[in-house]
């Protein structure tokens, strides 16, 4: 048992470090006094350093506590900078479209293929910059749960304070997004610690096994994001977990829906399609 222990403290010490190699949190430069202490808090909560600007550049800070990147806190909003890569800011982008119209009472073919009623409550296992999260969690409603998992440590970073921050300028997209439950590690981690048909639905979008190439707004993603094709594992777990569906976005004529045993749901032309597997229905 002590043995066992101190494994596990030895695996922690470990991924802090891992962690705090990868990143640190500051801010704009002429940060407000609550932009700072947001800064603070997060840093302290991510396990990570927070460095003051005391107008010195990201780049420079970067380079000096040698980060990978810099968590970039302002009023209202969040970036994660890079020397390697574009910033990345955390915003909905085209959800944001989709999360209206739904809100006005429009269809959504994820929220269709999932059968997603509101009081529902979602798994996310491939969160990204939380789009697909935000749809689900208007969908749900405030009676339901939506959780989000990311396995990329920067990326869960910045959207763990874009969901609590971003301001669309539309209150029900804010308050959607703010609550999202944000979890950092890798879905499969996740699926095993949870009990037998205790979500209503899971979801994974693998989004960077075969990207669309043309799709720039998670063009700066491509560096962090994961792009492991889902295994076998994963869809037995989320078979075990699920209550009533699991769903799979992939390209229009993905062999991944058969080799994981998916039902696609056809629709129009579109670039992308949905596969569903109903665990309530026994199909």
């Amino acid at each position: 048992m002590l043995q066992d222990w101190e494994n596990r403290e030895e695996e922690k010490q470990m991924m802090l470090r891992e962690k705090q190699a990868e990143l640190l949190v500051t801010t704009g430069d002429s940060p407000s006094d609550e932009v700072v202490e947001r800064a603070k808090l997060l840093a302290a909560e991510l396990g990570v350093l927070y460095a003051p600007r005391r107008g010195i550049s990201v780049a420079k800070l970067i380079a000096a506590h040698r980060v990978r990147q810099a968590l970039v806190l302002v009023q209202g909003g969040v970036r994660l900078i890079g020397p390697e890569q574009p910033p990345m800011v955390f915003h909905p982008s085209m959800g944001f479209i989709r999360a209206k119209r739904v809100l006005k009472g429009e269809a959504d073919p994820m929220l269709t293929a999932a059968r997603l009623t509101p009081g529902d409550t979602v798994l996310d296992c491939t969160a990204g910059l939380g789009t697909d999260s935000l749809l689900f969690s208007i969908g749900t409603g405030s009676s339901g749960q939506v959780t989000a998992v990311e396995s990329s440590f920067p990326v869960y970073a910045l959207i763990k304070d874009g969901m609590r921050h971003y301001r669309s300028g539309n209150a029900a997209v804010d308050r959607a997004f703010s609550d999202i439950d944000v979890r950092f590690g890798h879905h499969l981690d996740y699926l095993r610690s949870l009990p037998n048909r205790s979500v209503d639905i899971i979801y994974f979008d693998p989004m960077f096994r075969d990207p669309l190439l043309d799709s720039s707004a998670i063009g700066p993603l491509r560096g962090l994001a994961n792009p492991d094709a889902l295994n076998e594992e994963s869809i037995a777990h989320a078979k075990r977990v699920a209550r009533k569906t699991i769903v799979l976005k992939e390209k229009r004529g993905s062999g991944e829906f058969a080799r994981l045993g998916f039902r696609v749901e056809q629709r129009g032309t579109t670039k992308t399609v949905y596969g569903v597997i109903d665990i309530d229905s026994g199909i």
